[in-house]
């Protein structure tokens, strides 16, 4: 019996993206998955993503008012047509058999909801005018990262969407709310996404990211004490 590929949704927030994107969207196409659609949700940007999307064919463009990462991948979420449901960050990277491998898990699982792999960083070592040369950094490690798994669809419609009021921590919310709803899961050991650091996200406001890491420990730790009682 043959077991034919799942329909994936692939959603990619880019707000000022132009100098990554390119390169993220190359790493989807090269998975050479079908059936797939690319979804990418244009969060405000005021540079050259658009040009830069429009320049491969076959990728829906949507444009928002910035309103953040959040709002952008639930409305992806809202439009996409696929059973399943993956992410990827404007600046990331794909590993080659990222769709392959995950997919596998659910041809093997029949009830499996979310799959899961590890997470590489690269920190931007050297640039110059031509090129930016990133290096790995470490071990790849488990890591609170949507780019670095796959999702069925039905999920979110157990769990909700992405709280944009918990952002920039709305993943970390949602992977405990995964924990907390016993969804079936696994991790697989291999690296899926390879996570660029570099000059525009270490800038990121770190309080802010901070305080709402922890608002969202304690919506978490709020609903485990409520179930209890």
């Amino acid at each position: 019996m043959i077991i034919q590929n799942p329909f994936i949704s692939v959603i990619i927030p880019a707000f000022n993206a132009e100098k990554y994107l390119k390169d993220a969207i190359e790493s989807v196409i090269k998975q050479n998955y079908q059936p797939l659609e690319i979804i990418l949700i244009d969060d405000g940007s005021t540079d050259n993503t658009a040009k830069v999307t429009k320049s491969f064919q076959n990728i829906k463009y949507i444009y928002q008012e910035n309103s953040g990462p959040a709002i952008a991948r639930n409305n992806g979420i809202k439009i996409a047509k696929g059973e399943f449901i993956a992410f990827l960050d404007a600046d990331d990277l794909w590993t080659d058999n990222h769709l392959e491998l995950l997919v596998s898990c659910f041809k093997k699982t029949h009830d499996l909801e979310v799959a899961i792999g590890y997470v590489q960083c690269l920190f931007l070592k050297e640039k110059n005018q031509e090129k930016e040369y990133f290096e790995e950094f470490s071990n790849s490690t488990i890591n609170v990262n949507l780019g670095a798994g796959l999702y069925k669809k039905s999920v979110f419609k157990k769990l909700g969407n992405f709280d944009p009021n918990l952002s920039p921590s709305e993943d970390v919310d949602w992977f405990l709310r995964i924990k907390e709803a016993n969804i079936n899961q696994i991790i697989v050991s291999e690296t899926m996404l390879y996570y660029r650091i570099h000059d525009s996200n270490l800038s990121k406001d770190r309080k802010n990211s901070y305080s709402a890491f922890l608002k969202s420990l304690k919506m978490s730790l709020d609903r485990r004490k409520k179930l209890r009682k």
